[in-house]
């Protein structure tokens, strides 16, 4: 079992390394909003992206009572509220800690973790007991309370969809153990299965620790000669090292019925669901198997089991006619975009709306709009990265680290979709 790790994890600044991080954390909550050009906005986090069907109906009511009324998935299985009065915070506290969705004030920016969406379904092992588990100890951990909103957890149940991810923390399910990996190293140790929850919350102690003199607030921004150490403190009380690259590119669950069928899966078009839509999905869940669950791709699982092919036929015509993606040759398929304007003052353009213009036959990779250089919520792995800038808008491949040479399209629709469109194929 991993040890509690000593504090001796070296921490001086190397020539060369990220530079320390200006100002705090100023990722939004629930309990610290985020002031946007349409109202605050709060960011709840759902860990694993499982939500109760109740759950779900807590958060609808939320954003009736507190903002516009519909509900934003972001690329952590994250539910964000908008358009809410910024002295709302005490009132929506109160709801959502009702509802079992802040069980603690301390760590409720600390509780990121992302889940593979079909384990358990489709023959894959089922990870909700390690998820509860690792939840309740990161609650638990006062030291955890100190996590940046940024730092992510990750539970790989072997297929490698999350693990592609880039988390800060991974635990991957092989049979009766796991394999713990810290950030993107391509050594992974092996851990009991049983005691995978706890080796993924020593781990990320220990990179507080580890982090102290950098300012970090993720295992990526440690200049390399304190994350080699980080690992080596890891490596000596964990269990054996084994090689195991990260995979590059992360496969999301297609839209359709999955399993015997099992579960169903959707997308949802640029991740904004309506509250008709969101009411939608919370009825069929509990229809099934009570339960959603989101995912880092802006979509949602509804886990059945559906008894009969003809019962996830039926549900996903439902969903399909309410607007959601239920087939992978939609064309919104693997379209994103962050909020834009008018709903960020930083965007340079509405680029919601400029990716709903371009919609045309699905391509083979995704495709991201972003309306400034932050580029919020762009996905990983392969992707074609469309950024709008003073000049145009910049259209890029991105292959994990590697950019691309970019083509730059002047305010032209027809010549940004086809290029769009080609860059995709």
């Amino acid at each position: 079992m991993l040890a509690a790790m000593p504090d001796s994890a070296p921490s001086p600044l190397s020539a060369g390394g990220p530079a320390p991080r200006d100002g705090g954390d100023a990722c939004p909550g629930t309990l610290r909003l985020h002031g946007a050009d349409d109202g605050a906005l709060a960011r709840v986090r759902v860990p694993g992206g499982v939500l109760s069907a109740d759950r779900a109906d807590a958060l609808l009511a939320a954003a009736g009572r507190f903002g516009d009324g519909e509900l934003h998935l972001t690329s952590r299985g994250n539910v964000q509220l908008r358009g809410l009065d910024a002295e709302c915070g005490g009132g929506l506290a109160e709801l959502l800690t009702a509802a079992g969705l802040l069980p603690s004030a301390a760590h409720e920016r600390a509780r990121n973790i992302v889940a593979s969406p079909l384990a358990g379904l489709d023959g894959s092992p089922a990870l909700g007991h390690r998820l509860a588990e690792l939840d309740a100890l990161v609650c638990g951990s006062a030291a955890a309370a100190a996590l940046s909103g940024r730092f992510l957890f990750a539970l790989d149940d072997g297929r490698g969809d999350v693990d592609a991810l880039g988390a800060d923390v991974t635990l991957i399910a092989e049979g009766a153990e796991a394999l713990l990996r810290i950030g993107a190293e391509d050594a992974v140790f092996r851990v009991p299965a049983a005691d995978a929850p706890r080796a993924a919350l020593l781990a990320a102690e220990a990179f507080l620790r580890a982090a102290r003199d950098s300012g970090a607030w993720r295992v990526k921004d440690l200049p390399d000669d304190v994350r080699a150490g980080l690992v080596r403190a890891i490596g000596k009380t964990a269990g054996p090292a084994v090689h195991r690259p990260r995979p590059r590119t992360a496969t999301r669950p297609a839209p359709g019925p999955h399993g015997s069928p099992d579960a169903i899966s959707v997308d949802v078009p640029l991740g904004r669901l309506t509250p008709a839509q969101w009411r939608l999905l919370t009825e069929t869940a509990r229809r099934y198997g009570d339960e959603l669950r989101l995912t880092p791709w802006r979509g949602i699982v509804v886990p059945g089991p559906f008894g009969r092919s003809d019962d996830a036929a039926e549900a996903l015509r439902t969903l399909a006619g309410a607007g959601l993606i239920t087939a992978p040759d939609s064309p919104w398929t693997g379209v994103g975009a962050c909020i834009g304007h008018p709903g960020c003052a930083k965007s340079l353009a509405d680029v919601r709306a400029e990716a709903g213009a371009a919609v045309g036959p699905p391509g083979r990779l995704p495709v991201y709009w972003s309306g400034c250089e932050r580029r919020c919520g762009h996905p990983h792995g392969e992707w074609i990265d469309v950024v709008v800038t003073p000049d145009g808008h910049r259209i890029s491949h991105v292959r994990g680290e590697r950019r691309d040479p970019p083509e730059t399209v002047r305010d032209d629709p027809a010549a940004l979709a086809a290029a769009v469109a080609a860059a995709r194929d």
